[in-house]
C-alpha cells in the first residue's frame, strides 16, 4: 500500500488524528534521533532533544504552510532547539564530553554509535564549531541542498558553502592526525 505524503499526515493531524501524527513522528524519529546525536555526541541528550523537537512541531504545526518540504521545515526547527540545547547547558558542563553510549534495549542507534568510524566521526564533528556543525549535518545526513540550507539557517548560499568546506577541512585534518 501506498505511504501519504507529509502534507496528507499533517492536514489529518491537524483535525485531530493521532494516527497520523503518530505516523509524521516514526517517518522522522530515526533521522533526528541521529542528528541530536551526531550535533550533542551523547544519545541521552539526543533523546532529550528529540522529544523537545516533536513537542515544539506539534505546537506549531499550525504555523507549517508547505512552502517548502515538511522535512525541511522540520530540520529547521531541530536546528534552532539545538542552539537552544546548548544555550541552556550548564556553563561548567564542557560541550564535547563524551558520555557512555547505552541503550535500554538493542537498537540500530546504538549499533550505528558503537562502530569506530561513526564514534570517531562523531567526536571529530563535536570539535567543530555549532555553526559549522550544523552545515555539515544538515548536507550530509539530511541531504539538503546548500539553498535549503542557506534558508533554513537564514544564511547566504555562499557563507553555507564556506562553513562546509572550512568544516570539511577540519574534519579531515582531525581524523588524520587522530587516526594516522
Amino acid at each position: 500500500m501506498f505511504e501519504k505524503r507529509d502534507e496528507q499526515l499533517i492536514e489529518q493531524a491537524l483535525k485531530g488524528h493521532k494516527k497520523s501524527w503518530f505516523a509524521l513522528i516514526k517517518r522522522y524519529e530515526s533521522a533526528i534521533y541521529q542528528y541530536g546525536v551526531r550535533m550533542t555526541g551523547n544519545p541521552h541528550d539526543a533523546a532529550d532533544l528529540m522529544q523537545d523537537i516533536f513537542i515544539a512541531v506539534f505546537r506549531s504545526l499550525t504555523n507549517y504552510r508547505g512552502e517548502g518540504s515538511f522535512k525541511a521545515w522540520l530540520f529547521r526547527i531541530a536546528h534552532f532547539r539545538c542552539i537552544e540545547f546548548y544555550r541552556r547547558k550548564r556553563p561548567d558542563s564542557p560541550l564535547d564530553e563524551d558520555d557512555e553510549l547505552s541503550c535500554e534495549r538493542p537498537c540500530p542507534e546504538h549499533n550505528l554509535m558503537t562502530d569506530s568510524t561513526s564514534q570517531a566521526l562523531t567526536a571529530a564533528m563535536q570539535r567543530l564549531p555549532l555553526a559549522q556543525r550544523a552545515v555539515i549535518e544538515l548536507k550530509f545526513f539530511g541531504q539538503f541542498t546548500f539553498d535549503e540550507i542557506a534558508d533554513q539557517l537564514g544564511l547566504s548560499s555562499n557563507t553555507v558553502k564556506s562553513r562546509l568546506y572550512s568544516a570539511l577541512s577540519k574534519l579531515k585534518l582531525d581524523l588524520e592526525v587522530e587516526h594516522g
